[in-house]
């Protein structure tokens, strides 16, 4: 991640719809599949925002980052049990001791997402659980994902296929954010047709539309109680750790 993106993020997460949005559906499935309290531990913790959220809601909470920047948020912000750590390498964790991992919008970022999705097992309890967002459609790849450093985007059955190969099984997978899934078209296509350097930032938005925006994913987050939704910019996964789960080298 850009330097300049993790500072716009630190500045936004708290506020605009897209950060929200997400940390509300991922929030839900904690309390429902790992509720309060227990260890909670965040692989890209960007600036801190969700571990400090997963603090508030009573969990036990630690991150790690690559990131000095990122790590330096997370304690401005009374979070102690963050460090810089390459998630490729060994989790610097005692082995099954968290009652979830949270990577979101993460692994699309690693070169390895199987060794990485490997070490989050290694720490997880038994039936621990695992909770992953990424972009999807890897046709929608353009300059906003060069610009975060994304080497792909997803398909669910891409992602189903990782986490089953390092020992998750899935409890649920859905489509998200599928309400602005028109406008990325448009906004891709334009961009493929005029191609040049952008940056990663954020659509600026009014406070209105902020809002509204927010009541779109309000509303399909509560969809996702009876049924998957079809299509979408990102997918979100909640998987448990099986039996023997983790296939990670000691």
């Amino acid at each position: 991640m850009e330097l300049a993106h993790l500072h716009e993020l630190s500045e936004l997460e708290q506020s605009y719809w897209w950060h929200v949005s997400k940390r509300r559906l991922i929030s839900r499935w904690l309390d429902q599949y790992a509720p309060s309290p227990g260890l909670v531990i965040e692989g890209g913790i960007g600036s801190a925002g969700n571990l400090l959220s997963f603090q508030q809601q009573g969990y036990q909470v630690a991150g790690l980052d690559i990131m000095p920047e990122a790590v330096a948020y997370g304690k401005q912000r009374g979070i102690e049990n963050v460090q810089v750590h390459d998630l490729h390498q060994h989790w610097p964790f005692e082995k099954q001791s968290a009652d979830a991992v949270i990577m979101l919008d993460v692994i699309e970022h690693v070169e390895h997402p199987e060794q990485v999705l490997e070490h989050a097992s290694s720490i997880l309890k038994e039936n621990g659980i695992l909770i992953l967002t990424v972009p999807a459609y890897q046709w929608l790849y353009g300059d906003w994902d060069r610009a975060l450093g994304h080497h792909r985007r997803y398909t669910k059955k891409q992602l189903l296929k990782q986490t089953k190969q390092t020992g998750f099984e899935t409890l649920k997978i859905t489509h998200w954010n599928s309400f602005t899934l028109p406008a990325a078209l448009g906004i891709r296509t334009w961009q493929k047709i005029s191609p040049q350097s952008r940056s990663a930032e954020f659509p600026h938005v009014s406070p209105w539309m902020n809002r509204l925006l927010m009541s779109c994913a309000d509303a399909e987050r509560c969809m996702t109680n009876f049924l998957q939704i079809p299509c979408g910019l990102s997918i979100a996964g909640l998987f448990r750790k099986s039996s023997g789960g983790s296939h990670a080298s000691s």
